[in-house]
């Protein structure tokens, strides 16, 4: 059986949460709380392909934001 995940004739949409971490979700699935909707659905391969694109630094924001306190305090 596959999941409904992994189905590629399914209808996704592209979620985020506050940690600015990405997920495909199926369309007809209610959004969980932490996440919201980006805008972005259609096919499995182009919400994939925009979650690649726009997902370029895979540490959470938290730790982003730290790090850059970090060097900034070290200047």
């Amino acid at each position: 059986m596959t999941s409904c995940f992994d189905r590629e004739d399914g209808e996704f949409r592209v979620l985020v949460n506050h940690e600015e971490q990405y997920s495909l979700w199926p369309a007809w699935k209610s959004i969980p709380g932490g996440w919201r909707d980006t805008g972005v659905s259609g096919a499995r391969q182009h919400c994939l392909d925009y979650i690649e694109q726009t997902w370029t630094d895979m540490r959470p924001l938290s730790l982003r934001q730290w790090m850059d306190e970090q060097a900034a305090g070290q200047a």
